[in-house]
């Protein structure tokens, strides 16, 4: 592929600044994070008017509405920008904290230690809240970052993100620890996941399957993330009825749109008769279509027969599938051939089936009598996060403040040679 001289630039100035951002102390990173709550405040109204500006082109594009209202910035939103900045504030940077140490037989002494991972790329579509939590979150693990951010909310983007770059310049800080690119071309995607591994250490994306997809197709940089988020909710023969109603109409329905919504709903056997109908009709009255084997249609008529690919499916949308299960055992097996390690839930009262359901499930995050819609960084604590990573390998689940450092071993001696 052709030299891309802008990108290229981009990349040098991040390595650069990687250097002075990995020794700024604690305090320092906290008075930069404060004086970008100041300055998000102060241009409240520009950073509005850049959203309309954003919206009104979406439309005019013809985004799709869930796209369009992803994107939308209100006061509300804003100021729940503000809370996740001051959630990470409140957070002890995760650098240089000593993991473990221990002392040879022959005198050597062995540190584990926690460090920045250096520069980070992220690519994510809609929701502009996204750049300043990705900012934050990079600037506290001491790693740089830049931003590739989708065409739909271009100018709230580049506010949010010149706004942390001016409070850097302010506190004469390398204002390259955070870089946008500005150009919308999908070729400099193309050009950054496969060119750019001279300077970019780690790749997020953000976004719909197709996005995701791309991303593990053509990075020849190592991905943090996952491609889709097919979440189950498994209600046992020892689940109580109210509970159960309360956590799947949440957990399907608060957001539709979100990763962590519960896209299938496994019933056991022995609950059918008292518990099916009344979940069923609570979901069909709030517009939830339902797709289900052939037992729950016989119990529920106002459902479309389940095929296999359904099984198989990220709706993200008001719409779940749902199946009984003869067993616990059952359930565990559907979510190991069908689930995608993102995020699944048992409802029930029986401690050894929940622990069971816990140990069995290898899933990034498992989850006991709540709603999978919890499958969130900030709900975690992390103040806020960057992705939701279902790798086997460092890191699982919510990907915050903790999860964007790596580790070197610092050996001490005083004159050992190898025998």
């Amino acid at each position: 592929m052709k030299k891309n001289k802008y990108l290229d630039q981009l990349g040098r100035k991040a390595k650069v600044a990687s250097e002075s951002i990995a020794k700024l102390t604690e305090e320092k990173k906290n008075k930069i994070l404060n004086d970008y709550i100041q300055e998000i405040k102060k241009n409240k109204k520009k950073i509005l008017n850049a959203n309309a500006l954003d919206i009104k082109r979406a439309k005019i594009k013809k985004i799709k509405e869930n796209i369009i209202e992803r994107s939308v910035l209100t006061n509300d939103r804003i100021e729940l920008i503000i809370k996740s900045i001051k959630e990470v504030i409140k957070l002890k940077d995760p650098t240089k904290r000593i993991i473990s140490s221990w002392k040879r037989p022959n005198g050597l002494m062995i540190q584990k230690i926690t460090m920045p991972i250096g520069v980070i790329g992220v690519i994510y579509e809609a929701r502009p809240n996204v750049t300043a939590d990705i900012s934050i979150l990079c600037f506290k693990s001491g790693n740089c970052v830049i931003l590739r951010g989708g065409t739909e909310a271009f100018y709230s983007n580049t506010i949010l993100s010149n706004l942390f770059r001016n409070v850097l310049k302010k506190n004469k800080i390398n204002p390259n620890c955070v870089q946008l690119i500005n150009k919308t071309s999908r070729d400099h995607v193309d050009y950054l996941l496969s060119n750019m591994q001279s300077y970019i250490d780690v790749i997020v994306p953000r976004g719909g399957k197709s996005l995701v997809k791309k991303v593990l197709d053509l990075s020849k940089i190592p991905v943090i993330g996952h491609l889709e988020g097919l979440c189950h909710t498994y209600v046992d023969s020892d689940a109580p009825i109210e509970m159960s109603k309360k956590i799947i109409l949440n957990a399907k329905l608060r957001r539709t749109s979100i990763c962590g919504a519960t896209e299938t709903l496994l019933i056991h056997k022995k609950v059918l008769r008292t518990h099916l109908i009344p979940i069923l009709n609570l979901l069909s009255k709030n517009q939830c279509k339902i797709i289900g084997d052939r037992l729950v249609k016989k119990y529920f008529t106002n459902t479309i027969l389940a095929t296999e690919q359904d099984w198989r499916t990220e709706y993200l949308d008001s719409i779940i599938s749902v199946k009984v299960v003869n067993s616990i055992e059952d359930a565990i097996s559907h979510i190991k051939k069908y689930g995608t390690n993102h995020t699944e839930a048992i409802i029930t009262q029986n401690l050894k089936n929940a622990q069971k359901f816990l140990e069995e499930v290898n899933s990034s995050i498992v989850m006991h009598n709540t709603s999978t819609q919890f499958a969130d960084g900030y709900e975690f604590g992390f103040g806020a996060e960057v992705g939701i990573s279902t790798n086997k390998l460092h890191p699982r689940g919510p990907v915050g403040l903790e999860q964007l450092t790596t580790y070197k071993y610092i050996v001490k001696g005083n004159g050992q040679i190898r025998a």
